[in-house]
């Protein structure tokens, strides 16, 4: 085999690799609750440490992955969301932008 072949036929192999490693770096980043976007919003990671009472606009059961907002699948733990910069919300997180999906 030619060294130009054996060249080219290794680097098929390393260019998906690159391509894939891009591609999962591109993911957007998760949030954190000390993040601006996430307190002008008031979210949470977690929703069911919420306390009715101390927030208003939440009601038991509302949390991000059954939002309209959520652009992953209701059974995604993280997913982007679209009120934070398309950054990465947890599925059981809330914030007073919830908004039931249809």
């Amino acid at each position: 085999m030619t060294q130009r072949r054996t060249f080219i036929l290794q680097l098929v192999p390393a260019t998906l690799a690159v391509g894939a490693s891009l591609r999962a770096n591109a993911q957007a980043a998760k949030i954190e609750e000390s993040d601006p976007a996430a307190k002008a919003v008031k979210y949470v990671h977690d929703a069911s440490k919420l306390d009715e009472a101390k927030n208003a606009p939440y009601k038991k059961g509302s949390v991000c992955s059954n939002c309209a907002l959520y652009a992953g699948k209701p059974a995604d733990a993280w997913a982007p969301c679209a009120i934070v910069a398309n950054k990465q919300v947890n599925g059981k997180g809330w914030c007073t932008a919830w908004n039931k999906k249809a």
